[in-house]
């Protein structure tokens, strides 16, 4: 037995094998969660205080401990019959309401066999009611980056089992998303994956594991308050009121969509044809000892670089500077209530970074020329199916920061029945008084009243997907040859090399440059090497670095997957990429 608790804070208790490796009893305990998509998630072995402080909370209320275990002891991981493959089959009628994320009544067949009944599903597919001001400030909360190198420390080793890594029975381990690329969510089959992923979002935003502007707070508090409030009137309707929906019909629906993708009209022109961007924006270059002056200057965003001149008429010749985005960092630099749309570029010369500020007049054009950015920097262009979707989300996150009238506001803050400091962190919650902090979060709740409950997590999850330092996973480092400590970030497709006393990062280096990396077990040192004779090495201070090493093989590994391979994974390449022997 293994007691989990997951990213919405409930605690599971189920039968695992203690001898398969963690990938294994990953892959087995998402099947009885129903949560696709296993390779995502790992387990987290927190350090010693992390379940200590809630106790010592309990005391004062002088009620016994008695903590909310969701009991799945008949779990049939590798006895008993199997799983039913209708969770995992591409064309079996949805297994959940993609409106309101509760099972669809074709699903409950499949409940029968599962220790998952029809209630215990809706506990893991929906939001729970939010914590107490007072319990959020209880947790704990990560603030300078070298505390939040310690968050990821605890990361089982996916090719040894839980009994080589000294796991006792019924002892409690973390059940997290762990690498943040997550591959096809589907609101007909993963309920259940959508809600603990906004859950796990949710937490890093309410606990500062993540930053994220003032302004960006109230738009995650407001869909928090919608998703809330969306779950309590969802978990009192009756779960089998869905018609049912022919198995046949349901594939081809499901075909439909996918064969339409995106629906371009020019595909053919899209092919031959790049498009560009051309206009005027204004540009600045932070230099010592300078105000903050920015200089208009005409622009061309042409393949993954751009180019800008004095003027238009001086297109055709020289340009000012061609700055090459592939591999730069991009970071948002907007108020939407103060009409500032601008874009920041971490662009990488030799010595480090180079940093440029470009300012937009509006936000049609600032969510062009993100999406541009954004793209180039993964090395691709504006000729790719994803620019479209990228401009259209980066317009929808603004509209929702828009501030609207606060005539309709005033009146709903009295029937405001919940806590609004339930929603935002503990820092922000002491910066405003309570109604002033209502206020905003219902001004922000009119862009998102209208949306449906999944729709919701969704849009919440892309909103953290949008952050400046998603997916950065931190480690303390020392680089080779270096006198002092550095913080190395993780993402899905690069490493940064960060000052662990400003923040600032140094270097970027991407995966897609990457030529080989391995592990010198003796000194416990990572060391990789890139094109163009670019070559690091580092020891890893806050963990093991066989955990920094799996984390980059396993970024690798998850970019090899494809909407065709149905859901079978090569675990084998897994553990090659990711095990360190050669």
């Amino acid at each position: 037995m293994l007691r989990l608790r997951l990213p919405n804070v409930k605690t599971v208790r189920l039968r695992v094998s203690f001898s398969a490796v963690v990938f294994k009893a990953v892959s087995d305990i998402c099947k009885i969660l129903n949560i696709r998509r296993s390779e995502e998630l790992s387990l987290l072995k927190p350090s010693g205080d992390y379940f200590k402080k809630k106790k010592k909370k309990d005391k004062t209320n002088k009620e016994p401990i008695i903590e909310d275990i969701l009991n799945l002891e008949g779990s049939p991981t590798t006895s008993g019959p199997p799983v039913s493959p209708g969770l995992y089959s591409r064309t079996m009628t949805p297994t959940y309401d993609p409106i309101n994320g509760t099972p669809a009544s074709s699903t409950m067949t499949w409940f029968s066999d599962s220790p998952l009944t029809e209630q215990n599903c809706s506990i893991l597919a929906f939001s729970q009611p939010p914590q107490s001001p007072e319990a959020l400030a209880d947790m704990y909360q990560p603030r300078s980056l070298v505390d939040k190198t310690k968050l990821n420390a605890g990361w089982l080793d996916s090719s040894r089992s839980l009994m080589e890594q000294g796991i006792q029975e019924d002892e409690q381990l973390l059940l997290r998303f762990k690498y943040y690329t997550f591959f096809d969510l589907n609101p007909k089959y993963d309920a259940v994956r959508i809600n603990q992923l906004y859950e796990q979002a949710r937490w890093a935003i309410l606990l500062e594991e993540i930053d994220c502007t003032e302004e960006e707070m109230m738009i995650f508090a407001a869909l928090q308050y919608h998703i809330s409030k969306l779950s309590l009137s969802a978990e009192t309707q009756d779960f089998t009121h869905e018609s049912e929906v022919d198995e046949v019909e349901a594939a081809l629906s499901n075909l439909e969509v996918t064969l339409e993708g995106g629906k371009m009209d020019n595909t053919l022109e899209d092919i031959t044809d790049i498009p560009q961007l051309a206009d005027n924006l204004k540009l600045f270059r932070p230099k010592k000892l300078i105000l903050k002056a920015f200089k208009q200057y005409w622009f061309i965003f042409k393949d993954t670089s751009i180019a800008y001149f004095k003027n238009k008429e001086l297109e055709q010749g020289e340009p000012v500077e061609k700055l090459n985005l592939r591999g730069c960092e991009v970071v948002p630099d907007v108020n939407v209530a103060g009409r500032k749309f601008g874009i920041k570029l971490l662009i990488p010369v030799a010595d480090g970074m180079n940093e440029v500020y470009l300012r937009c007049d509006h936000e049609n054009q600032y969510a062009q020329w993100m999406a541009a950015c954004i793209l180039a920097s993964k090395g691709k262009t504006m000729a790719d199916s994803s620019y479209q979707p990228e401009v259209l989300n980066i317009l929808s996150f603004l509209r929702m920061k828009n501030r609207n009238s606060a005539s309709q506001v005033a009146s709903n803050i009295e029937t405001m029945d919940i806590n609004p400091e339930c929603f935002v962190s503990p820092r922000c919650a002491k910066k405003h008084k309570s109604k002033q902090l209502a206020a905003r979060i219902l001004e922000a709740h009119q862009n998102v009243a209208q949306m449906p409950l999944v729709e919701a997590k969704l849009r919440f999850i892309q909103a953290w997907q949008s952050l400046p330092e998603f997916g950065l996973t931190y480690y303390l480092v020392r680089f080779k040859g270096s006198k002092k400590d550095d913080i190395l970030g993780v993402s899905y497709n690069r490493l940064i090399r960060i000052d662990a006393t400003t923040g600032i990062p140094i270097t970027t280096w991407r995966f897609t440059n990457m030529k080989q990396w391995n592990v010198n077990w003796e000194i416990r040192q990572v060391a990789i090497e890139f094109d163009q004779n670019v070559s690091i090495a580092f020891t890893c201070l806050s963990a093991d670095c066989k955990i920094v090493h799996e984390y980059i093989g396993g970024y690798i590994f998850l970019s090899t997957r494809s909407k065709d391979q149905n859901e079978t994974l090569d675990e084998d390449l897994f553990h090659k990429l990711t095990g360190g022997q050669d």
